[in-house]
């Protein structure tokens, strides 16, 4: 079966979880197209030799340049901090690399535009490593819904919260400067993917941003710990949005409650393998939300495991994404999101930030 050479760009967290994908994803899925772990960059060669053995890769590197210029390399994946994205991906489209893009894709709307630019100008495959719209039971509920299964829809609440940044003494770190690395940047983006994934287009959005902690010690605090949104959907729905890095006691709130006309649908990521289905056709007396158990009969469930209600975790949303972005380079034809779907995203973020500086209304 033809192989690609993967190179990976960072070694961290991200790093870490697109390389375990990249090594399982053929396997799990099948690809036709089988992904070889050619190469690793970090940031020097103590670091990139570390990765390299733990990861499995066959070489390192401390020059991200030569990586992307290797020609055993035939897809990119970035997984460095958000001001690096821009500058790796035009390089890479440049040298004819596949680009494979962790979230939030750009450090600004600037830098988004700039990326869809040069992927839609090089013809190259491009995505975003959106990963928590990936999973089976978020994947029905889109399925669900463009099947008119709960009819049209009026309202949304969607949120991400967790509670990484809750204690207040909690050390001051990387994630405490730069807007792309606030929760408005680092967390939202997440549930704007998935509000667009299964709401369609946002027109308008009033927005306020906060800083609950502005110390910690070993530094202030100069970005958002929260942010609260009122939105208007393209298709008439209204909704609120909100995420938070100081939510005590959410772990991983990535949730989202759905009404229509003939029922609503309900999802919370800490028990991901559940989604809450209601039908106004139901009998009065039984009329209640269900708990569907997701198995086999669910999208991208069934080649992890044969058995409903066993489950799928979170890295298993990663190998799902992995498998889109091999497919999509054996076909030829791109996966949602793409670097465009990307820039839906940032545009929301950018507009969110003018409604918390003018303190009204902004068009997306």
């Amino acid at each position: 079966m033809p192989e690609i050479g993967i190179g990976m760009l960072g070694g961290g967290y991200m790093g870490k979880a697109h390389s375990a994908a990249m090594a399982a994803v053929g396997t799990i899925f099948e690809t036709n197209l089988k992904p070889r772990l050619e190469m690793i960059g970090e940031a020097n060669m103590e670091l990139a030799e570390k990765y390299r053995q733990a990861f499995g890769y066959n070489r390192c590197t401390d020059d991200w340049r030569a990586l992307v210029d290797d020609p055993a390399i035939g897809a990119i994946i970035i997984a460095t901090p958000q001001r690096f994205h821009r500058e790796i991906a035009e390089y890479a489209f440049a040298a004819g690399k596949h680009v494979l893009c962790e979230k939030p894709m750009g450090a600004s709307l600037e830098d988004s535009e700039a990326m869809v630019a040069a992927a839609e100008k090089s013809g190259l495959i491009n995505q975003v490593a959106y990963c928590y719209s990936r999973s089976p039971a978020t994947q029905y509920a889109r399925k669900l819904m463009q099947e008119g299964a709960i009819g049209d829809i009026t309202w949304f609440r969607g949120e991400h919260t967790e509670d990484f940044f809750a204690d207040v003494n909690e050390p001051w770190a990387w994630r405490c400067q730069g807007l792309a690395n606030g929760c408005l940047g680092d967390l939202a983006v997440h549930l704007f993917n998935g509000a667009l994934a299964l709401m369609g287009p946002v027109d308008e959005v009033m927005t306020e941003l906060q800083t609950v902690h502005p110390k910690r010690p070993g530094g202030e605090v100069t970005n958002d710990d929260q942010v609260h949104m009122m939105c208007r959907f393209g298709n008439g729905a209204i909704g609120h949005m909100h995420s938070s890095r100081v939510a005590t006691g959410r772990k991983m709130g990535y949730c989202y409650e759905i009404h229509g006309t003939k029922g609503a649908i309900k999802f919370d990521q800490e028990d991901q393998n559940s989604i809450y289905l209601y039908r106004m056709d139901d009998p009065e007396a039984e009329r209640g939300y269900r708990r569907i158990l997701t198995g086999p009969a669910h999208p991208d469930y069934k080649p992890f495991c044969l058995g409903p209600g066993h489950g799928t975790g979170y890295h298993d949303m990663i190998v799902i994404e992995s498998k889109d972005f091999l497919e999509a380079i054996d076909s030829g034809t791109p996966k949602w999101p793409t670097f465009r779907d990307g820039l839906d995203v940032a545009r929301i973020v950018h507009a969110a930030v003018a409604s918390h500086e003018a303190k009204s209304w902004q068009k997306v």
